[in-house]
């Protein structure tokens, strides 16, 4: 039996000094020797050739190695480097209540406060450019004119004000630029995207015109008070309402009376629409979840967003519509991506009590929280990003880090690091308790059915278990 035997000889490829030529391989040419023998140069002749650079990735060896550990760095880097938090606006003497932005100014946010006192920020400079007092008790809700030149509060007294968003000149008194005088209290107010238009709630929605003192339409569908009201920013004409009844109502501006509701099981504090796609709007439920619904087809959510473990009180969108930040009762605010059923980030601080407001800035990178220990804080949307002049080379780098991120996302070292974050001891424990609750329910649901007669217990998706009719 032939064995065939594959020798190296270490002197092909080994450099004899430091400073010599890397060798790949030699060639031994008997005519190239004999010539420049007849030369006269009598030495040994060794042709060396670098190493040919492969560019193409797709043939390296250890490509996927390499790629996940660069993925696995760049995973533990953005923990690190996760600090989200920027500043805090403080300067106000109550809770805060409500909160707009100014439609035309990234660096301009109006806030109104449980005192009637409003105030209006600046962001880059991080202070208060105005204060003045708007009402007597608490500013129930704010909104900014279309083209950013005035802005609406109403208050407990039954009025509604409008104000000029530029300081008054020196000496003269800070006055409205009109009062109007309602027959209720109204407990929300949103302006029209595009016309002079702007809407008010309390016992009713009204859809009033600037230059008029009373409502040029009314809507009416049951007794119960109305908490919010919100024109849709794509389809200017239809807007939505929620009321203390666990209804979500929709109308339509062209139309008399309103077009459907959705009862839910319980209450929906706010509801806010997608910027990006007409008919999506997510509502924000005592029940703690979150609600993502089709206004064609309200019968059953498009998504449950759970995460949260008391009351969700604001939602806002960002300006891609593809994620939204939530405020809620239990201390922290969340972002959730438009279709996914879990945060993927918190925030909370030591010192922030429950979040009443919350925002997302215009240029998709700030989000605001307001909450009632008077204070306003300003975060990142993205807690690792590195916030000012980014050089070219740097912004490759943190390109390509994102891809290899994206790349073994699913990969459970990774996803293990990337999905962890830190919480407070209340809302660990009651992320705890609402886990063994749930699965207690699902347990003793799971018994019933398989004691009872076939077919009688029906199996009710988590999504239309909590949506109790749809009225037209």
């Amino acid at each position: 039996m032939k064995v065939k035997v594959l020798c190296r000889n270490p002197d092909d490829y080994v450099r004899e000094t430091k400073k010599d030529i890397q060798r790949v391989f030699l060639l031994n040419s008997f005519s190239l020797w004999k010539e420049l023998y007849c030369q006269n140069i009598r030495r040994t002749i060794r042709l060396t050739f670098p190493v040919p650079r492969n560019y193409d990735p797709t043939l390296h060896p250890f490509e996927v190695p390499r790629e996940y550990t660069r993925a696995l760095n760049a995973t533990k880097l953005e923990r690190v480097f996760a600090k989200p938090f920027l500043a805090s606006l403080d300067g106000h003497r109550d809770g805060v209540n409500c909160m707009v932005k100014h439609p035309k100014s990234l660096s301009t946010v109006l806030s109104g406060a449980c005192d009637g006192e409003v105030k209006i920020w600046n962001l880059t400079k991080r202070e208060c450019v105005r204060t003045l007092q708007a009402h007597e008790g608490f500013v129930r809700g704010m909104c900014s004119r279309f083209c950013g030149t005035s802005f609406f509060t109403i208050g407990d007294e039954k009025t509604i004000k409008q104000w000029n968003t530029e300081s008054p000149a020196y000496g003269e008194e800070e006055e409205p630029i009109q009062t109007i005088l309602g027959k209720t209290v109204y407990t929300g107010i949103d302006h029209h995207w595009k016309d002079a238009v702007f809407a008010t709630c309390g016992q009713q929605v009204d859809i009033w015109d600037e230059q008029r003192s009373s409502p040029v339409l009314s809507f009416t569908w049951g007794v119960d008070s109305i908490s919010s009201v919100r024109f849709n920013p794509v389809e200017t004409y239809l807007l939505a309402s929620c009321t203390s009844d666990r209804n979500i109502i929709l109308y339509d501006m062209r139309q008399a009376t309103p077009l459907k509701k959705v009862i839910m099981e319980m209450k929906t504090n706010t509801i806010c629409w997608n910027p990006m796609e007409a008919f999506i709007f997510t509502g924000a439920n005592e029940d703690y979840n979150l609600y993502t619904f089709d206004m064609r087809f309200l019968d059953t959510p498009i998504t449950v967003h759970m995460d949260h473990v008391s009351a969700v009180l604001d939602v806002d969108y960002s300006p891609t519509g593809k994620e939204f930040v939530s405020a809620s009762f239990d201390k922290s605010i969340r972002i959730f991506p438009v279709d996914k059923g879990h945060s993927r980030e918190v925030y909370h601080t030591k010192r922030m009590q429950h979040v009443i407001c919350v925002k997302w800035s215009a240029d998709n990178k700030y989000i605001l929280c307001g909450s009632d220990e008077m204070n306003i804080r300003l975060w990142k949307a993205n807690a690792s990003e590195k916030l000012g002049v980014l050089a070219p080379r740097e912004k490759a780098a943190m390109n390509y880090s994102q891809k290899l991120k994206e790349k073994f996302q699913h990969h459970p070292q990774i996803k293990r690091i990337a999905r962890h974050r830190h919480l407070p001891k209340p809302i660990y424990s009651q992320t705890k308790e609402l886990r063994v609750i749930k699965e207690a329910r699902r347990r003793k649901e799971a018994n019933y059915r398989k004691h009872s007669k076939p077919g009688s217990v029906p199996f009710v998706s988590e999504k239309k278990k909590h949506v109790v009719a749809v009225l037209k």
